[in-house]
């Protein structure tokens, strides 16, 4: 399939779901020009705040290919992912991304998510949403067996 086709199927996929009732969310996958997975926004359907269509198309193609590593695919997305999309398609070595609709798009839709990259920018204290450290040195001690650990798998 040529980029052109693979992208009108992520927008394909984001109408058929707000016509079902879910967000105007829709994302493939790509490998070689075939879709190896594709994606819809499921946040209300599932109960799960994470299953943006994005997040969905990476874990079905991470369970066809049998691998958390996408090197060698695409992802085509009918708008452009939000901070936590974003970081799953780089936790997931996906090659190459390519989207429709921009991040203003959505804002201008209810689809706002310009707050959470500025909470990323503040120092932890200043964040709204309120956290402290505890027991570091307890925590630590997982990052060490992982840091001695000779057979892990690094991802």
């Amino acid at each position: 399939m040529t980029k052109e086709e693979l992208m009108r199927r992520a927008v394909a996929l984001s109408e058929e779901n707000v016509k079902k009732g879910g967000g105007p969310f829709g994302a493939v996958i790509a490998k070689d020009g075939e879709i190896i997975a594709e994606g819809t926004n499921r946040v209300t359907a599932n109960n799960d705040p994470t299953a943006h269509a994005e997040m969905e198309a990476i874990r079905a193609a991470s369970r066809c290919l049998k691998t958390f590593d996408l090197s060698g695919c695409e992802i085509y997305t009918s708008c452009e992912p939000c901070p936590m999309c974003l970081g799953a398609i780089y936790w997931a070595h996906i090659d190459r991304m390519y989207y429709g609709n921009g991040k203003k798009d959505a804002a201008r839709i209810g689809f706002d998510d310009a707050f959470i990259y500025e909470e990323l920018g503040r120092i932890p204290e200043k964040r709204r949403l309120r956290s402290e450290v505890m027991l570091s040195g307890e925590a630590g001690k997982a990052f060490l067996m992982w840091e001695e650990k000779a057979d892990k798998v690094k991802y």
